[in-house]
């Protein structure tokens, strides 16, 4: 009997354990999403527009303690888990209120007396998600695919079962029909016969560039679509005219966010030289102040990681990066003590060819390089095998806007902000930080047959 479990990376204690499923149940209850898909897909918007709503209300409801569960399995600060699934409860309101318009027939002017392009259901589509954001990534993907009509099937991160089987709770308490919405415990090594199961429709993973070739190599396979969202090393360009107080708050409050365990985290600072020094200076003060403690404790900015190995391996990039040139102003050393713990850190002076500069460090750790002038700061922010977010900073919006539109090279850019997700605007990469878009009237038709329709 094989067993899932998670341990509080906090204190390194078991939290729960469960039975992975076997092949032949994982093979049963993909059928049973396939089954359940059939008459799913025949009904109405204002159908499925009902229990996506009270799904809503279960998650705002449920928010407290949704927040506590994210916490003890991966170390998430309380405060910021309860934000998490309120943000869930946000975008299920959201396509419930605008799937229909999204997905509406598109009439096209033919010689046909009639000509339209129609948006239809798939089938069931298979969800590849990590422990970071647990309830978000997922919601994010199950929202608008169960809107359009389709039927979903999560393969959680192996250390977050607890928040895998309260999600499909939350759907099942919701009133959806049995199996439109199913988590399955299994172990990672079963995952490529799950894509390659003739019933499953599509793949979306979140996750590791590793993760992605992998996934999208056995997709492609069986001639499967694919979204994939993976890792980031976002540049964030602070210019001569910027506001330093403003942008110094934003940028250490992206570094920090989820205890720096995310894609879209900011990680490499690039300061032109004539406010480096000052920037550095407010940065690193700023960053000191950040309270590190147990996540459970409402005042914490700083979880522990969410495994020791992640923080282990965190600490050799550090150590890598600074052997290599780089400067450690802040941090850099491993605590003692249980759990995964790791304190915001400051590198200066990263150069290129360290993994501070080149690789995603998913963890406190900010970098810090210098630029000549705009020019060397775009091109900096550019030389990165990732795509997925980037910010600037300038008083000039205009120049901020054009910096953001046309020279930075990432899937989301922002001016003057840090880079988040939101249910209104498409969501995803370039490069090696993944394809596909989610969220907005994008995201609802990754997964949806594009059909023409001709009358004659």
């Amino acid at each position: 009997m094989t067993m899932i479990a998670s341990t509080n990376p906090a204190t390194g204690e078991r939290v729960q354990r469960h039975e992975a499923l076997t092949a032949r149940q994982l093979s049963a209850v993909i059928r049973a999403s396939e089954r359940a898909w059939q008459s799913w897909r025949t009904t109405s918007f204002a159908e499925r527009a009902q229990p996506m709503r009270r799904a809503a209300q279960l998650l705002r409801s449920r928010a407290a303690e949704y927040g506590k569960l994210m916490a003890q399995e991966m170390g998430k600060p309380v405060a910021a888990g309860k934000g998490e699934a309120e943000k869930c409860a946000w975008v299920c309101d959201y396509y419930a209120e605008n799937a229909e318009r999204f997905l509406a027939d598109e009439l096209v002017s033919t010689d046909a007396s009639r000509s339209f392009v129609a948006f239809r259901p798939i089938g069931p589509i298979l969800a590849v998600m990590p422990w970071n954001f647990p309830f978000w990534q997922v919601f994010r993907f199950a929202a608008p695919a169960l809107m359009a009509g389709n039927t979903g099937l999560l393969k959680h991160a192996s250390n977050v079962p607890g928040c895998a089987l309260a999600i499909e709770k939350v759907f099942r308490d919701a009133g959806f029909p049995a199996d439109v919405f199913r988590s399955l415990l299994i172990e990672t090594k079963h995952t490529r016969n799950a894509i390659r199961n003739r019933a499953v429709a599509a793949v979306t993973l979140t996750g590791s560039t590793g993760a992605g070739r992998d996934v999208a190599k056995v997709a492609g396979e069986k001639l499967k679509k694919t979204v994939l969202e993976l890792g980031g090393s976002d540049p964030y360009v602070v210019l001569e005219d910027a506001d330093l107080d403003s942008a110094v708050a934003t940028c250490v409050t992206s570094r920090l966010i989820n205890s720096g365990q995310s894609c879209i985290a900011a990680k490499r600072f690039i300061v032109v030289n004539v406010v480096r020094e000052e920037f550095t200076r407010r940065f690193v003060e700023r960053m000191r102040m950040a309270r590190v403690g147990d996540p459970m404790a409402e005042g914490t900015d700083v979880g522990p990681l969410a495994r020791r190995d992640l923080r282990d391996e965190l600490h050799e990039q550090v150590k890598a990066s600074i052997a290599g040139g780089a400067k450690c102003l802040l941090g850099g050393q491993m605590p003692d003590g249980p759990g995964a713990y790791y304190p915001p850190t400051v590198l200066a002076d990263v150069p290129k060819g360290t993994p501070a500069y080149d690789d995603e460090l998913f963890g406190p750790v900010a970098s810090i390089i210098a630029a000549r002038n705009e020019k060397h700061a775009v091109s900096i922010a550019n030389d990165s095998v990732f795509g997925l977010g980037a910010a600037v900073f300038t008083r000039d919006i205009v120049r901020g806007e054009r910096i953001a539109r046309d020279d930075l090279e990432a899937g989301c850019c922002f001016v003057n902000a840090f880079v988040k997700s939101d249910p209104r605007m498409p969501f995803g990469g370039i490069k090696e930080s993944g394809y596909g878009r989610e969220l907005s009237h994008y995201g609802i038709r990754e997964f949806v047959n594009i059909k023409a329709v001709y009358v004659a």
